[in-house]
């Protein structure tokens, strides 16, 4: 083996892939399964109205473009890790609603990018600001450093479409239920599947509700 290349498949041996040290957490199951959530840190940014919307885009791309640019400074660093995929914590008018009943208009919304616990607010802050000179969108500035504790949830896969989600959440309850629990917190979706990809009756999604 040459030198650079040697070099090269040792960078790729020591990059941090989230999802394969927390592979507990990222359950994939076509069945409803109970697991133990860590804190965690994520890239966020937070909005409101219907997914696909301009709005919802644009937070879409100021999230991962901060994403890239913080990791490739943690790499030139000496410290690399891949760039996870994409979540989201979604909720309605109260605490207590199900925001599935509501206008897609009204539904809240957070998207997350998880990365390693060794990353700080200043880098996400300085990389936003830098991303800023060199002309891109503001929405960039409104991405954010956020810890999520959700602690012991329920979760399953959903293969297909996001529409109908509904069946697979009422698995997600009854399951609970049984198990003398109940939702406990946000709507959480984990995104497999990139949607510019895949057919939307091969898209897979881990659905995650915290339960007491």
């Amino acid at each position: 083996m040459t030198g650079p290349i040697y070099i090269e498949a040792m960078a790729d041996m020591h990059k941090l892939d989230l999802y394969a040290r927390h592979k507990d957490e990222y359950v994939a199951t076509d069945g409803p399964v109970l697991v133990d959530v860590k804190p965690a840190r994520f890239l966020a940014i937070q909005g409101r109205g219907e997914p696909g919307a301009e709005a919802f885009q644009s937070a879409v791309n100021a999230l991962y473009t901060v994403a890239f640019a913080v990791k490739m400074a943690r790499k030139n660093a000496g410290r690399d890790y891949t760039v996870s995929k994409l979540e989201g914590l979604w909720w309605g008018k109260g605490k207590a609603s199900n925001f599935l009943h509501e206008p897609k208009s009204g539904w809240n919304w957070q998207l997350l990018i998880r990365v390693p616990d060794w990353i700080q607010s200043r880098e996400v802050t300085q990389a936003a600001e830098t991303l800023l000179k060199k002309g891109k969108p503001r929405e960039v500035l409104n991405v954010e450093l956020t810890v999520l504790s959700e602690g012991r949830s329920v979760q399953m896969l959903h293969v297909g479409s996001y529409e109908e989600e509904a069946g697979a959440i009422r698995r997600l309850a009854d399951f609970a239920a049984a198990n003398r629990l109940s939702f406990h917190g946000r709507h959480h979706e984990i995104y497999l599947s990139d949607p510019r990809r895949i057919p939307t009756n091969k898209l897979r999604t881990i659905l995650r509700y915290p339960v007491e």
